[in-house]
């Protein structure tokens, strides 16, 4: 018998690993641009900027903290502080292109030599910048430190508007841990998130024979460079990558449920989901150079941040010549926390349509099985091709949607200053 896979992106090789993980940390980024629309206009700027505060405060110190054990630097200094940004979808590299300077233990600051959030919210106009680097940055920016050190606090140097125009860093601040910073609140919800099964996930471990790096311990790196790492680390990597998808869209969803009706806040999530879904696969068919055929689809759905991990899922994917079938168990720690497996039935099925349609324009999703065990979706091809979602299209307004990663060389170790 075969052995079932404990990762989907076990399938994959190292190398192709390492041209998907900085992929999986934009299309993570981009989560916020498939919702912002629709909160928009749910809520209005100031509602959505509530909504963009709260998910973030609730997901990000609890994947922060997954990705620290996971890799190793579980301390609680500036150093960790700045490695956890550099493997969290809050920072995606490049698109978010991060740069540090460590003082010592205590003290360091970094900029932002590109900022792609920036350069979408710009066009918009001077309140949905403040909306975001400063009404959103400040609370996050402490609470994603705070995942290290409660008495970490981040302070802005410079930030947009920006004056000049093309103002460059976009943006700089200062990092700083004293026992004397009070440490923020604790966000009402965040037992909600701390508990849930993704939270609490256990994941397999890394395997330190694998050749390759096995862990980020040691001193922080300028950038990180994926191909370094061993194939079971980067594994688990992209395992808990797309745990931060899941968790972040887990504190939206708590964000929109306070805000408005259950049903409505279901539909909005929906809507989130669509877009995200075909946006990525998009981007995942491009980044491993994959066709628009029944196979190369299977291949797209297999490693799609929403089917993963597949210990949280436990989804399936078949396929033959013609077809692809989808099979979702309604027994899964997905289905239990409601994360996006849990928003799809036999009559919502606009995100895996859009996931396949960004394989190939002509597919087109059934149900084929929608009983209390499971749903089972069929994906077959049209004989023309759908028009894109309206929820894809809006998430393409991010500069991140054709963002183009680049190899820029061997990473270099940061010394404090």
């Amino acid at each position: 018998m075969k052995a079932v896979p404990r990762s989907n992106f076990e399938r994959l090789s190292r190398d192709q690993l390492a041209v998907l993980l900085p992929e999986l940390l934009l299309c993570g980024h981009l989560i916020d641009r498939s919702g912002m629309a629709h909160t928009i206009a749910a809520f209005g700027r100031e509602g959505m900027t509530a909504v963009a505060i709260e998910e973030w405060q609730l997901a990000s110190p609890v994947y922060t903290r997954r990705m620290q054990r996971a890799f190793g630097f579980t301390g609680d200094d500036v150093v960790t502080i700045f490695k956890g940004l550099q493997l969290d979808i809050g920072a995606p590299p490049q698109f978010m292109d991060f740069r540090f300077r460590v003082e010592d233990r205590d003290h360091g600051e970094f900029c932002l030599d590109h900022c792609g959030a920036l350069l979408d919210v710009e066009p918009l106009g001077e309140a949905f910048v403040l909306a975001m680097c400063h009404d959103i940055e400040d609370p996050t920016f402490d609470a994603t430190a705070l995942a290290t050190n409660p008495h970490a606090q981040v302070r802005p140097v410079h930030r947009p508007p920006r004056h000049p125009a093309d103002r460059k860093p976009m943006c700089a601040w200062t990092v700083t841990i004293d026992p004397a910073n009070t440490p923020p609140p604790v966000p009402p919800n965040a037992d909600r998130i701390a508990e849930s099964t993704a939270a609490r996930l256990t994941l397999a471990e890394i395997d330190p024979a694998d050749e390759g790096r096995p862990d980020y311990t040691g001193p922080l790196l300028n950038d990180l460079r994926f191909a370094d790492f061993s194939k079971s680390a980067l594994v688990r990597m992209a395992d808990e990558v797309c745990l931060q998808h899941h968790l972040l869209t887990l504190g939206f969803l708590i964000a929109v449920r306070d805000r408005m009706a259950r049903g409505a806040a279901t539909e909005l999530g929906r809507k989130q989901f669509t877009g995200i879904a075909g946006l990525t696969a998009e981007r995942l068919r491009k980044a491993l150079g994959l066709g628009d055929d029944a196979s190369a689809l299977a291949t797209v759905l297999r490693l799609h941040p929403a089917w993963n991990p597949l210990p949280y899922t436990n989804i399936r994917v078949d396929e033959d010549e013609d077809s692809v079938r989808l099979t979702v168990p309604r027994a899964s720690g997905a289905e239990a926390d409601g994360a996006w497996p849990a928003l799809i039935d036999a009559d919502h099925l606009a995100p895996v349509d859009a996931m396949a349609r960004a394989v190939n324009p002509r597919f087109a999703a059934r149900a084929v099985d929608s009983g209390e065990d499971e749903l089972i979706v069929e994906i077959v091809r049209a004989r023309e091709s759908f028009r894109e979602a309206t929820e894809v299209a809006l998430t393409r307004f991010s500069t991140g949607a054709a963002f183009v990663f680049t190899d820029r060389g061997i990473p270099l170790p940061l010394t404090v200053v």
